[in-house]
């Protein structure tokens, strides 16, 4: 497996603007926001897609929501709500197979489904 462009920005090797970071999650600004607030929340070891989980691994899901509540608090968006986004393979709209989740929020989010 190569590397994905979530794994060059883990290795510092292409800048992002991180936003949260521990052992095994890191968390930056989307480079195309969909809301006033986007963040890209990655795990650091490189899963291709929520298929690829196993129990060794699932734990990494749990880290990715925690990481997003302690975001959603420092963003001052906690109280008013986010949502929260796993694409899995292309017809989900993956488009970089990374396990990766997308926080969203900063106004009110309507919901449709293309």
């Amino acid at each position: 497996m190569s590397d994905s462009i979530f794994t060059k920005i883990i290795k510092r090797e292409i800048p992002a603007s991180i936003v949260y970071e521990d052992d095994e999650i890191i968390a930056f600004n989307d480079i195309s926001p969909q809301a006033p607030i986007h963040i890209v929340i990655v795990t650091k070891m490189q899963i291709e897609t929520l298929n690829d989980l196993n129990s060794d691994n699932a734990y990494l899901i749990g880290k990715i929501a925690l990481a997003a509540k302690q975001i959603a608090k420092d963003k001052g968006i906690d109280k008013s709500g986010y949502r929260l986004i796993m694409n899995c393979n292309d017809d989900g709209g993956q488009t970089v197979f990374h396990i990766h989740c997308h926080l969203l929020g900063g106004k009110k989010l309507s919901w449709n489904p293309a």
